[in-house]
């Protein structure tokens, strides 16, 4: 904060501020008990506002649960970091993580484009990031600056996205393997049966299916992997007796079960026959040796992972150039976060201005017989001439710097009688 040399009163731009935990600063253990349900979110908003905190948004996904909010007075940072601590029982040693200003600025729109997420740039949390304002916004605890903000992160992020195209490098195992199945074989119109029925097998469906790949399913537990039929009703569900039939009329085969033996052995294979294995299990569900049966090819983890580190190198390196944008819009937002603090000043000329010519106009038309065009021209004239005189010190008084804008506030405000 830094003195007006007119004014008495401390002038406070308003800032940023963050307070949170996240997979990074805060252990699994902990994070599993911590986090906000919308109710819960509205129960924090409104103790925020409480203690003087007037926009405020949670953003609450599965590796994080974190706080931003708008402050003018240094105060509030501890407030709402003390606030958050006892809201979550959180004890000395497991304090939550503050950042102020810039630093809180920066994090958010690094959160937006995916540079803080443990899958480098992801897509799924911008979709968070927009929840959480709307939220906000719905609640009525987000104004004009967080708003500003919060856009700005997100459309920073987009142009992230479509520059660098971050989203073309997976770096999900599943897709990934599934990818390099389609490059090897070619799905579409192919059999395949998949060996397993939690999430990863769920996913290998999904994109099986995306593919065009005619799917069926068999899992130690039958009903489970019947269960899945309510969101892939085309596949088809079979026994896990019937699992060795079921090879021989297969091309491709992906196995993603937990199991800690090897699910798919050589012995089961035929020789001779065109087909692709993809293994997704660790440890292993397919034999390695089957990779050897000619006609028989094997993709898994240990060649899955090598385009998935590649794939992430690659995204890292993105992210690394697209730094240039993020500093390009974090400049922007600070800049209209500084100029904002004039809007209101500014709103009062203008509005000044406008009754001025309202009563100029109504004395004229008073005075002279005009017509009803000569009324309209003599409006615009006087509006545009009075507007036309305070264009260049409206322009100014945007750019007026940070320490200075108490002191032009205040005299403007005098000047003028506003």
């Amino acid at each position: 904060p830094i003195k007006s040399s007119a004014a008495s009163d401390v002038y406070k731009r308003q800032q940023l501020g963050y307070v949170g935990i996240n997979y990074k600063n805060t252990d699994l253990s902990v994070r599993d008990k911590i986090t906000f349900t919308d109710s819960g979110i509205a129960d924090f908003m409104q103790q925020a506002e409480e203690a003087g905190v007037k926009q405020c948004m949670c953003l609450s996904t599965c590796n994080r649960c974190e706080v931003f909010y708008l402050y003018e007075d240094e105060t509030f940072v501890q407030v709402m970091s003390d606030l958050f601590n006892d809201y979550f029982g959180l004890s000395d040693t497991k304090l939550a993580g503050v950042k102020c200003g810039e630093e809180a600025l920066v994090y958010l729109f690094c959160i937006a484009a995916g540079l803080e997420s443990m899958v480098l740039g992801e897509d799924q949390i911008l979709g968070q990031l927009k929840d959480a304002a709307d939220l906000s916004r719905t609640l009525g605890h987000s104004g004009k600056e967080l708003n500003y903000i919060v856009r700005e992160a997100v459309s920073c992020a987009k142009r992230i996205k479509t520059e660098y195209k971050v989203s073309e490098k997976p770096v999900s195992v599943c897709y990934v393997g599934i990818q390099e199945l389609d490059r090897v074989c070619g799905i579409s119109g192919k059999h395949a049966l998949v060996i397993g029925s939690g999430k990863t097998a769920a996913l290998a469906i999904r994109y099986l299916a995306e593919y065009g790949a005619d799917v069926t399913v068999c899992s130690r537990t039958y009903q489970h992997a019947k269960d899945l039929l309510k969101e892939f009703p085309d596949i088809q569900v079979i026994a896990y007796d019937k699992k060795t039939e079921a090879l021989k009329s297969s091309d491709i085969v992906v196995s993603a079960t937990s199991s800690p033996h090897l699910v798919i052995k050589c012995a089961e294979l035929s020789g001779g026959k065109k087909m692709t294995l993809l293994d997704l299990a660790a440890p292993r569900d397919i034999e390695k040796s089957a990779g050897d049966i000619f006609g028989v090819t094997l993709i898994d983890l240990d060649r899955i992972g090598g385009i998935v580190k590649s794939n992430q190198n690659e995204r890292a390196h993105l992210l690394k150039e697209s730094q240039c944008v993020i500093d390009e819009y974090i400049a922007e937002t600070k800049k209209w976060l500084t100029s904002s603090r004039m809007d209101t000043t500014i709103q009062s000329l203008g509005k000044k201005c406008d009754e001025i010519v309202q009563d100029s106009y109504d004395y004229l038309n008073r005075k002279i017989d005009l017509s009803d065009h000569d009324r309209v021209i003599l409006k615009k004239i006087l509006k545009s001439s009075l507007h036309r005189l305070l264009k260049e010190p409206i322009e100014e008084l945007k750019n007026v710097e940070e320490n200075e804008q108490q002191q032009y506030k205040d005299m403007v405000e005098r000047l003028f009688g506003l």
